[in-house]
């Protein structure tokens, strides 16, 4: 096959999957392009489906991946996915197929393939109003071999100015959530569904949820990155990332029923979890110990060593 041609396949492919997301069920083709497609060339099929949560090859990729922690990695803790949530659906980006295995860069590469996107959509107009408003493009940060991702909404006004998501009061909370699981930021990676902060016309201060089209429109880039880096464990914090990540459906669940349970993205295994802005609107030490339970489970499943004083933050406090 030409590469010209793979090249046109690729994006009709990415063209039929965003009019699914956007609701199409049927498309009109005209027979003349019918019989043209009879014809083309065929591609043996030599791809590798992703790994899911049950079958991670577990020993190549500790072994291709510096721990998160000094000495060697634990494997991974199976953890199957609640059969009672959502996955990802047929209507929702999460109900699309396995990240592409041909596209996933060499060992020693990731870092060049993540600049290479950046480059990218540093240059993306795909919402001009977005393109207009932004300051800067919030790409993402952090360790381009990985284990772990968190991924937020949207940039706010701080990550806005900075170039830089999660920098704001949310992101040093989320800066101190990861230093509680003996981690520190520049050993995880953090990105946003949307890379450029919502605008807000006639507002002076404040922020806006991004818009289903917004996040439709944006996500590839999100899954790209995710591609290439090839976390072990995807975070979403907050319902929004949840939409962007796995669809307008799952996002309907309540947080309360989707927290603390093992969803899927792509055949990676994802945790959801509140959103830090949440507890600083919500002081309640329940509602904190709620998310670290989630991140328990979170380094549980990466095998990371976990004391008794972690287990038992915020406990003490509440009287138990």
């Amino acid at each position: 096959m030409s590469d010209a041609f793979q090249r046109l396949l690729d994006a009709t492919i990415d063209h039929l999957e965003r009019l699914r997301e956007q609701g199409a069920r049927q498309v009109p083709v005209a027979p003349e392009t019918l019989a043209a497609l009879r014809q083309a060339p065929v591609r043996p099929n030599t791809k590798k489906h992703a790994p899911t949560p049950s079958g991670l090859p577990v020993a190549e990729r500790v072994a291709a991946r510096p721990a998160l922690v000094g000495g060697e990695a634990s494997p991974l803790n199976p953890t199957s996915v609640s059969p009672s949530l959502p996955s990802g659906t047929p209507d929702g980006p999460g109900g699309r197929l396995p990240l592409d295995p041909n596209r996933v860069p060499a060992p020693g590469q990731t870092t060049a393939a993540l600049r290479a996107l950046q480059a990218r959509v540093q240059s993306c107009t795909k919402c001009p109003h977005l393109a207009d408003s932004r300051r800067n493009v919030v790409f993402g940060v952090g360790n381009p071999e990985a284990r772990l991702m968190f991924v937020g909404e949207a940039p706010g006004a701080d990550e806005d100015l900075q170039g830089e998501p999660f920098v704001g009061r949310a992101g040093q909370l989320l800066t101190r959530i990861i230093e509680a699981m003996g981690l520190e930021r520049s050993q995880v990676y953090i990105g946003n569904v949307l890379k450029c902060r919502p605008d807000t016309p006639g507002q002076a201060a404040g922020n806006r949820k991004p818009t289903p089209t917004e996040m439709i429109t944006c996500l590839p880039y999100l899954e790209e990155q995710i591609g290439i880096i090839r976390p072990e464990v995807l975070v979403a914090l907050g319902l929004t990332a949840v939409e962007g990540l796995l669809g307008k459906q799952a996002a309907a669940t309540p947080m309360g029923r989707m927290r603390g349970r093992w969803l899927e993205f792509r055949g990676i295994p994802l945790m959801v979890t509140y959103h830090p802005a949440y507890l600083l609107r919500n002081q309640h030490l329940g509602e904190k110990r709620k998310v670290w339970e989630d991140m328990l489970l979170v380094m549980e499943r990466l095998g990371l060593p976990i004391s008794e004083k972690q287990r038992g933050f915020f406990l003490k406090a509440m009287g138990q």
